[in-house]
């Protein structure tokens, strides 16, 4: 059963709906959608992703960020500045100080695309406080940086003027700021991804094992695209590995971990 649960950022009223297995865990996922910083595949990389959770026994919190829409994207007008960073890892940090607050031992996030580049950035700018306990970004946006920047996700994150401002580039290009990543990460894309770059997730894999801080496990297919979250005929579908559905090696990391 899903419970809808509001916690206000700045102006304006955030949503996460809370899932809940059938039996006690110590375990929580906050679960970020994709879409561009601009939208949230609010099914697809939400509500059946927190019920595939559910089955494997973990508590999951879909968190619906800021994001100013598509009328922002195709009119280039932004309404609120809540829609653009720092609001949502403003959101972020509300959602995990939310579930923290319930007795979990243990609460992570998972994001996907954009959502990818939300919980690497709370991996990497929140507090410890308030940080997540591990970061699962599934074909994440990464860097905002030539050349393999998703511009779209930049004007989404950024808004219409920062998006060309190279500190502001600078500071939120995740691979750059590694070091300062202090929990396990796993990373997973593809290399015919046709929206977000492969680059990116190799990218952030790169400096954190040159790093070697931290636990990271990164899986790359050669084939498999974008959008898929556990759906798992279009992971059968595409998956090169050809041994498993990638949810179930993100379940053998997290147990070993």
């Amino acid at each position: 059963m899903a419970l809808t649960i509001w916690v206000v950022v700045g102006m304006k009223a955030q949503k996460i709906t809370e899932f809940l297995p059938t039996k006690p865990t110590d375990t929580a996922v906050v679960v970020c959608p994709g879409g561009s910083y601009y939208w949230l595949a609010k099914r697809g990389e939400g509500s059946e992703v927190a019920q595939w959770l559910n089955n494997h026994g973990y508590a999951a919190y879909v968190l619906e960020y800021p994001v100013s829409g598509w009328w922002s994207w195709f009119s280039h007008i932004r309404r609120s500045c809540c829609t653009q960073y720092p609001g949502q890892l403003d959101a972020l940090e509300d959602a995990l100080k939310t579930v923290k607050s319930k007795g979990y031992g243990t609460v992570g996030a998972m994001g996907f695309s954009a959502g990818g580049h939300l919980v690497l950035s709370g991996a990497e700018l929140l507090p410890d406080s308030t940080a997540p306990d591990f970061v699962a970004a599934i074909y994440p946006v990464v860097t905002m940086r030539e050349p393999y920047v998703h511009k779209r996700s930049r004007r989404g994150l950024l808004g219409e003027r920062r998006q060309h401002d190279a500190v502001m580039q600078d500071s939120l290009s995740l691979e750059l700021h590694a070091d300062k990543v202090r929990c396990p990460v796993f990373l997973l894309n593809c290399k015919d991804d046709p929206t977000v770059d492969w680059h990116n997730a190799q990218m952030m894999a790169d400096s954190l094992r040159a790093l070697d801080k931290v636990n990271v496990h990164y899986i790359q297919t050669q084939s498999g695209g974008h959008g898929f979250g556990v759906n798992k005929e279009k992971i059968w579908k595409y998956d090169d590995y050809n041994l498993n559905y990638w949810p179930e090696l993100f379940l053998g990391w997290l147990e070993y971990r």
